[in-house]
């Protein structure tokens, strides 16, 4: 069913959604197998594992810089504008993290290295995951205090754990790592599902009408919230991509994802549940 020929009055709730509950289920084994492998449901930067950041300015190439420092546990090498790099290390003891340094001073006086120790990281990932939980805390609250009703108060949930879930598999499929900036973007993600969600059962259940013309109504003004943030967000990547702006990119693809994600679940799932509960109270 395409997006823009998709009329939301012409399936039943379970085929609406069925398809997203699939690519839930897919994308929790997903982050299950990463967790039960790696001990992260995606995998992390030096933010959270910790390691070392060097930024220097080279006309090497990416190849060259990597044979240089083959004796360190280089992740990788990003580029940026201006003959900028971007070089991630793996942990490393102090021995190690010495020679390095003097080895980059010796060949880049003017680059910038910074450290993150695996402590610190450990840290981090703990005041990422308290952020989260507090953000879900927050929002049910709000969501329950809002509709005092269960069905369309879970439904509002389900689809912002879900967008969050999906975004995150789509991340480790693709090689974003869970970073700082990328948690944020999710974060950025639950407040802007709510909102897509909010307006649908606000729509559907606070104003008077036939079921239909409030969902083919709520349809139409979300697409076009939508599709103008889906619009700034590609800017944003793409600009970013021809920059090479590592962070910046993460963040946008991330977003993009999240959006994308976010129409299914908001259109599939949370209408064809409040559908479902309309229908189950006769049309009321």
């Amino acid at each position: 069913m395409g997006l823009i020929n998709y009329d939301v009055n012409k399936y039943s709730p379970r085929q609406m959604v069925m398809i997203p509950m699939i690519i839930l289920i897919i994308s929790l084994a997903i982050l299950g197998y990463n967790y039960a492998t790696t001990g992260m449901p995606v995998r992390p930067g030096i933010d959270f594992s910790g390691g070392t950041a060097v930024t220097l300015f080279s006309t090497d190439t990416p190849e060259q810089l990597k044979a240089a420092f083959s004796g360190y546990p280089l992740l990788s090498v990003g580029e940026g504008v201006n003959n900028g790099k971007y070089l991630r290390f793996g942990p490393m003891d102090d021995a190690n993290l010495q020679a390095l340094a003097t080895s980059i001073t010796a060949q880049y006086p003017d680059a910038k290295i910074d450290q993150i120790g695996a402590s610190f990281g450990q840290t981090l990932q703990q005041q990422a995951l308290i952020a989260l939980i507090i953000s879900f805390i927050g929002m049910t609250i709000v969501v329950f205090l809002a509709f005092r009703s269960f069905v369309p108060s879970a439904a509002v949930i389900v689809c912002a754990f879900a967008d969050i879930v999906m975004t995150a598999a789509a991340m480790s499929i693709i090689g974003i790592e869970l970073s700082l900036p990328t948690t944020a973007a999710l974060l950025m993600l639950i407040g802007y599902s709510v909102d897509s969600d909010i307006l649908l059962t606000m729509r559907v259940l606070k104003r008077q009408g036939k079921l239909a013309e409030k969902l083919s109504g709520a349809f139409k003004t979300g697409i076009i919230m939508t599709t103008t943030t889906f619009a700034a967000v590609a800017a944003m990547w793409a600009v970013a991509f021809a920059a090479q702006i590592t962070v910046i990119w993460e963040i946008a693809t991330v977003l993009l994802f999240g959006l994308i994600f976010d129409i299914m679940n908001t259109w599939l799932t949370n209408a064809g549940i409040i559908k479902w509960f309309v229908l189950k109270r006769g049309g009321k």
